[in-house]
């Protein structure tokens, strides 16, 4: 093993800790019983959770196809690549899907590293604002006031930042600068200065408009992601107030962001059945029902992702192990 594999080795096992820590917590008190219990008790909900599925997808591409407009990228193109970059983020350790999105991919889309960076750094500033204000609307009664309390500062912050973002973006790139000058030179204060300036200048070149229209996309996005978990309840019969889906998909995808391993196993199980819970769902078929749900949404999208992956490679007649071109990309984003 070389001296770079065994320090990314040696980075991805506090996230393997973690991530075996969250399942024990979460699965601890479950029986074999309980888990045979778990079954359809409405087959019909199967096609909800199918098809929300394909649309939440679909119109992930088509977003980021929106996004690359000034590229002149394809759908087809941006699908592909994006779906390869999902399941690689689900298998594989330090999201180099999002660095095989920037780096790897960048020829076939045409486009500069710097150019697909800002298009990933405004997917994720999207997504995040909808999701935590998903998080704030739908909170149960059990979540302690301190934490309703930051979230709802959080997605005050956040949706003033976006609106400033999306009316003021081409007049902050001097501002952003300027306040970056005054700061203590550091690593991390100048990759935070660069990717501000990517994504201010990504809107800055989309205007008002379609800058709106992503952020229309990106909550009908969720919505259908929403409406995956509340088609899973209804499938196996979970008793649950009817926010408790929609907390369910908010603060699970929010579980991403802390670290653990690749698709956020243990992290994602704990967070559905702590918002199920407090929504008045027995705390066993929560877990199982993150359980399940997590292992559906990892087969699916690293499925997909993963045969559109192989087909373009045998398509353009690649052949180099895909380890070696792991081995070639930088070891994170720029």
């Amino acid at each position: 093993m070389t001296q770079t594999n065994s320090r990314n080795f040696l980075k991805t096992v506090p996230g393997l800790l973690v991530s075996a820590f969250f399942l024990w917590y979460t699965f601890r008190n479950i029986h074999l019983a309980e888990i045979r219990s778990l079954h359809p008790t409405h087959p019909v909900w199967i096609l909800g959770v199918l098809a929300f599925t394909l649309a939440s997808y679909t119109l992930r591409c088509v977003r980021w196809t929106h996004m690359m407009h000034s590229t002149g990228a394809r759908f087809g193109v941006c699908a592909r690549v994006l779906l390869t970059s999902l399941a690689a983020n689900n298998i594989l350790p330090l999201r180099i899907g999002d660095i095989m999105r920037v780096f790897t991919y960048a020829p076939d889309l045409g486009a500069s590293p710097s150019i697909i960076l800002s298009t990933v750094i405004l997917e994720k500033l999207l997504d995040v604002f909808v999701v935590g204000l998903m998080f704030v609307l739908t909170m149960g009664s059990g979540i302690p006031p301190q934490v309703r309390h930051g979230a709802d500062a959080a997605v005050g912050i956040s949706a003033i930042g976006l609106l400033v973002l999306i009316f003021g973006a081409r007049f902050l790139a001097a501002p952003l600068r300027a306040i970056f000058a005054r700061l203590p030179h550091h690593p991390l204060l100048d990759k935070l200065e660069h990717w501000l300036l990517l994504a201010v200048d990504t809107l800055s070149q989309m205007g008002i408009l379609r800058s709106f229209l992503l952020l229309l996309q990106s909550i009908v996005i969720w919505t259908c992601e929403g409406l995956i978990f509340v088609s899973a309840a209804r499938l196996i019969g979970l008793p649950s107030d009817w926010l408790g889906p929609w907390e369910a998909v908010s603060f699970g995808n929010l579980s991403y962001m802390l670290p653990s391993s690749p698709g956020a196993i243990g992290t994602f199980e704990w967070a559905v059945k702590t918002s199920l819970v407090s929504h008045g769902a027995p705390a066993a078929q929560s877990a199982l029902f993150g359980l399940a749900l997590h292992a559906w949404l990892l087969i699916s999208v690293t499925g997909a992702g993963g045969l559109v992956f192989l087909i373009h490679r045998a398509k353009i007649h690649n052949h180099k192990p895909l380890l070696e071109e792991i081995e070639t990309l930088p070891e994170e984003l720029p």
